[in-house]
């Protein structure tokens, strides 16, 4: 999860952003970027958020199927890839149809990369979580940020109540577990206008997962980070249309065919409302434990009260919906 900041030439290093996890530098020779390579610098205490191993792991496998930049190299704090050319989107760019459904057919893609040797991938999603809420802080040195943390933020009893009922709830709804992004904010989504394609950077967060978890974190996405707005949150006949993209992609790939039937966009569109809570909470609790260790300029702590507001605020919504017969 990153937040980009304007360019900064340095010689031949450009510092292509100060994120909210990690800084990234383009090393380029001579005036042009045609040919730049990207060095990630981790963010303080991030080793606690991301497991580094699982990363350079998805990374690979994504790169061996034509779904990632060459990965060169990688060091104790950091990483050294390809710089993939084009455009990272905003909110206003991912609800246009001609580039949504080319980010549909991407991430169909990826999630019907085979397991190899047959394994059958089990979820780690309520496993992070519950690592995650063992490391919320429970009281802030600032008196103000205190006051504020205790007013806003649900008591560790009633987020502990919430996780435990998600478990229940979404393991049951039959998403496939696929290999996911889990990350595909905006800002991670790299349009190639002349070629037409996009890509997807950035995989810290990447790994097993549910399906419908995967795009219903993309939709909340649709939102933004530094100025969130849930009214961007995508309406149903959007939605419909993005998921249909998203199965005939997924059935083509799978080799199944492109036939989609309304059935089959009403449940996916079921699934992946209802994951969006999994993901409200999940960056709701990544936030509160950066709002204590990140030495970023960056208001975590509003930023989890927003996803813990939006949480509660959608689930009355979404589990209203049932699953078709």
């Amino acid at each position: 999860m990153q937040i980009w900041a304007a360019h900064r030439v340095v010689g031949a290093l450009q510092l292509f952003t100060d994120g909210i996890t990690n800084k990234l530098i383009g090393c380029y020779v001579g005036d042009t970027r045609d040919d730049v390579v990207l060095v990630r610098i981790y963010g303080n205490k991030t080793e606690l958020l991301v497991d580094r191993d699982e990363e350079v792991k998805s990374f690979r496998v994504l790169q061996a199927h034509g779904c990632a930049p060459q990965l060169y190299c990688t060091f104790n704090n950091g990483l050294c890839y390809e710089f993939m050319q084009g455009e990272a989107l905003d909110p206003e760019h991912v609800c246009n149809p001609d580039i949504f459904r080319l980010i549909a057919r991407q991430l169909a893609k990826i999630h019907t990369i085979h397991a190899h040797n047959g394994w059958i991938p089990k979820s780690n999603l309520w496993l992070k979580m519950g690592k995650y809420f063992s490391l919320i802080p429970t009281e802030f040195a600032d008196e103000e940020v205190n006051k504020r943390f205790l007013r806003d933020i649900p008591s560790p009893q009633v987020l502990q109540e919430e996780m435990a009922w998600m478990k229940e709830r979404l393991s049951n709804l039959g998403s496939p577990v696929v290999l996911c992004h889990n990350d595909l904010l905006c800002k991670n989504i790299i349009y190639n206008k002349k070629r037409g394609d996009v890509q997807f950077i950035d995989y810290e967060y990447s790994g097993y997962n549910y399906l419908a978890y995967d795009i219903g974190n993309h939709f909340n996405e649709f939102a933004g980070v530094n100025e969130v707005d849930y009214s961007l949150y995508p309406n149903r006949k959007l939605q419909e249309q993005w998921l249909r993209s998203y199965l005939e992609a997924y059935k083509e790939y799978k080799g199944f065919g492109t036939e989609v039937s309304e059935k089959e966009v009403e449940v996916l569109y079921v699934q992946v409302n209802q994951f969006a809570l999994a993901s409200h909470f999940f960056w709701g609790l990544w936030a509160l434990i950066q709002a204590k260790y990140s030495t970023i300029d960056f208001d975590f702590l509003g930023y989890a009260i927003v996803r813990f507001n939006q949480y509660f605020k959608m689930k009355l919504e979404v589990m209203a919906l049932t699953l078709p017969e």
